[in-house]
């Protein structure tokens, strides 16, 4: 998503020191709060909480998927003859 785009969106504003740090203690209250409850839980016994009879499934000859080169062109957002056209580095700004 463009930067211009997120700027004129009403949802986005920039982030503040201030309510950067109020965003951090409210996230640690959170989790603080979530490990405490969390401690009070007891479960019984070392047994696993799901008993199978087998732990992994075997392995077989595996069915691999087709890529379409046209429908891979007709997803793509962007496209220059032979090559998928992507954003570079947009979404790090």
């Amino acid at each position: 998503m463009p930067l211009n785009y997120m700027a004129n969106n009403f949802l986005f504003h920039e982030v503040s020191d201030a309510e950067r740090e109020e965003i951090r203690k409210q996230a640690k209250s959170i989790i603080d709060s979530f490990s405490k409850k969390l401690d009070k839980v007891k479960l019984s016994g070392e047994e696993p909480m799901i008993l199978r009879p087998q732990g992994e499934r075997s392995e077989g000859e595996g069915k691999c998927n087709e890529l379409d080169r046209e429908t891979i062109f007709k997803n793509a957002p962007s496209s220059a003859g032979d090559f998928i056209v992507a954003e570079k580095g947009g979404w790090a700004e």
